[in-house]
């Protein structure tokens, strides 16, 4: 693989990336979780506007299923966890290439979130960081898991608990399994794979698939063999970065990050050039954004491979493309709006 990158912008606290698609045409989607704007990059040239000047505190941001372009954002989610004010915004295009934003939850110290299209059914699925603190060190009170239907139009709607005591949770990522749509959301617990129900007035199911404090995850069935393994940060923001792979029953850990690691937080996992691929990194230390894939398995020996070093990524999305795949990365000590272009 060739890896080529390109500096979009210049974005103190570069955290949430992302995309959408307007009228057939990709946007892609930057936002700090600073108080600052969310950009939007589009045509040949990624042409640079603003979707918002602020407020900021952006965390996660997911196109919503059946629109054309719409988008959820959390807002108001600032360092260092002051999110008692969290909330979900509601981004609709207009005509002229611009965005009107409607607030339509507030929902305090929201950090992930995702929307589960099920049977034609929009469910919204949030995880709490926390539930309250008295300071940036303060776990006392812990996170839960959020669920509820997201509206057809912008407007306000109800969320519900459906699990508690969550500390620290953080990471999450979206997941098939048996041919349903879930979320697996992960904290010092663990990592609990939240599967939404058929229909609206059935039960959600909550499973527990690890029970070790994991900080970041991401899900890839990385040696093709026909089971998932997970590449995993441990603990909350932490040093370890390794994939687990099931082995007698058990995630196991096969394989870890060789070099030097602090405040892991990427964790990606998918087809990158049609290879199924990790891709991690980690804010301190080596501050690395790196790739993994599987080398051989028999025996299993995975490629180590280096994006970029001393950049200082919190997160990345990855866009498929026939000529190229794009990875979004947010590199967020160095502050700046990166696209990677991956060709064969």
């Amino acid at each position: 693989m060739k890896i080529e990158k390109k500096v979009l912008a210049k974005l103190d606290r570069c955290y949430a990336p992302s995309s959408t698609v307007v009228g057939g045409e990709l946007r892609i989607l930057h936002a700090t979780e600073g108080h600052g704007p969310c950009y939007q990059f589009r045509g040949k040239d990624f042409e640079q506007s603003t979707v918002w000047d602020g407020p900021g505190g952006t965390m996660t941001m997911v196109p919503i299923p059946g629109k054309n372009g719409d988008f959820l954002a959390v807002q108001n989610f600032f360092p260092t966890f002051q999110a008692e004010g969290a909330t979900i915004g509601w981004a609709i295009p207009r005509a002229d290439g611009g965005w009107d934003i409607e607030t339509v939850l507030s929902l305090p110290y929201t950090h992930r979130f995702d929307i589960l299209p099920v049977n034609g059914i929009n469910y919204f699925l949030a995880a709490t960081l926390c539930t309250s603190k008295k300071d940036k060190d303060d776990w006392s009170d812990p996170g839960k898991i959020y669920v509820g239907i997201l509206p057809d139009q912008p407007g306000p709607f109800e969320v519900r608990p459906i699990k508690d005591g969550l500390v620290r949770n953080h990471g999450y990522v979206r997941v098939c399994r048996n041919g349903k749509t879930a979320g697996l959301v992960t904290c010092d617990q663990g990592a609990f794979l939240v599967t939404p129900p058929p229909q609206p007035n059935e039960a959600w199911s909550v499973e527990t698939v690890m029970d070790v404090p994991i900080g970041d995850i991401a899900i890839c069935d990385i040696d093709q063999d026909g089971e998932d393994e997970f590449l995993t940060v441990e603990p909350f923001h932490g040093t370890k970065l390794g994939i687990r792979k099931k082995i007698n029953g058990k995630y196991e850990t096969v394989w870890e990050y060789p070099k030097s690691a602090d405040f892991g937080h990427v964790a990606w996992g998918g087809m990158l050039r049609g290879v199924p691929t990790f891709i991690g990194g980690c804010r301190k230390e080596s501050a690395d954004l790196f790739y993994v894939q599987c080398e051989s398995t028999s025996p299993l020996k995975f490629k180590f491979g280096l994006i970029e070093a001393a950049q200082g990524p919190s997160n990345v999305a990855v866009v498929p493309g026939e000529d190229r795949d794009i990875i979004i990365a947010a590199n967020r000590m160095v502050g700046e709006a990166v696209l990677y272009f991956v060709t064969d």
